[in-house]
């Protein structure tokens, strides 16, 4: 996954969706190996295919911290078919990025998220219909009141797409909420990214909110839209492949949240 680091201008460090187009020009490698394992010393895990330790694509050893998302990993290579696809492997491709592009970067990565707060999907609502109103509230505005009572991070709400800033204790005060180990901040990057939301992504990673419940916070105006004009499937198969990406982060955040704080 070393090519959501690549250092474009403007580009996130993590970009799901342009590693996806990449994807799609670069042909599928033979599956070389039987089984894929896990292996642990010195507190750390390493997923091994044939006994040997897999490693990131500049040839670093890739270091996994618990034995579930070791075995997730493990899992992911054992799936796969006479080809070997990527984009079906997101822990991997996850586990790529931490090593490639995190551990030596942390704070850089959780200001990279943290810039979606002056600009959070929930900040910006809809005047109207009544019923997406209504349900954008529903979905969203718990999670800004348990940023204003938890994390001290009072927000400014407006309506429509018109840009409003933020203020800047309000920022800091759910910034200092991130965590701090590099696989908790990557994927915590990546729910940022996928959902548009900073705060979608900071609920899920404290256990207010589950990854179903973030997942249909992030997708309000969408399956609103869908209700009334149908299904894109050109879109709905974005989607899907989207969700693949979150479902992989969003079980790496479940999965450290006691460690990570």
């Amino acid at each position: 996954m070393r090519d959501l680091f690549d250092d474009v201008p403007e580009q996130s460090p993590f970009d799901p969706q342009e590693a996806v187009r990449r994807h799609i020009r670069t042909p599928q490698r033979k599956r070389f190996y039987t089984s894929a394992g896990v292996a642990e010393a010195d507190g750390e895990f390493s997923i091994t295919l044939d006994g040997k330790p897999i490693r990131s694509p500049s040839g670093k050893p890739i270091a996994v911290p618990t034995r579930p998302i070791a075995d997730a990993v493990a899992a992911e290579w054992n799936a796969q078919g006479e080809t070997i696809d990527p984009m079906t492997m997101p822990l991997t491709r996850l586990a790529n990025s931490v090593i490639e592009g995190v551990i030596d970067r942390v704070d850089e990565v959780a200001d990279d998220a943290a810039k979606f707060l002056g600009s959070d999907l929930l900040f910006y609502r809809a005047g109207h219909p009544e019923t997406l109103v209504a349900r954008e509230a529903q979905h969203w505005d718990p999670i800004l009141f348990w940023a204003a009572d938890a994390l001290g991070a009072h927000f400014v709400m407006a309506e429509g797409v018109m840009h409003v800033g933020q203020p800047e204790p309000a920022i800091k005060a759910a910034r200092a909420a991130f965590p701090t180990d590099p696989w908790s901040v990557a994927a915590l990057h990546v729910v940022t990214t996928l959902t548009g939301s900073a705060l979608l992504a900071l609920a899920l990673a404290h256990g207010i909110r589950d990854e179903d419940q973030v997942w249909a916070a992030a997708h309000v105006d969408e399956d609103w839209n869908i209700e009334k004009w149908g299904v894109d499937e050109e879109v709905a198969a974005r989607r899907a492949a989207r969700q693949l990406d979150f479902k992989a982060a969003a079980g790496v955040l479940r999965e450290l949240a006691p460690a990570a704080g």
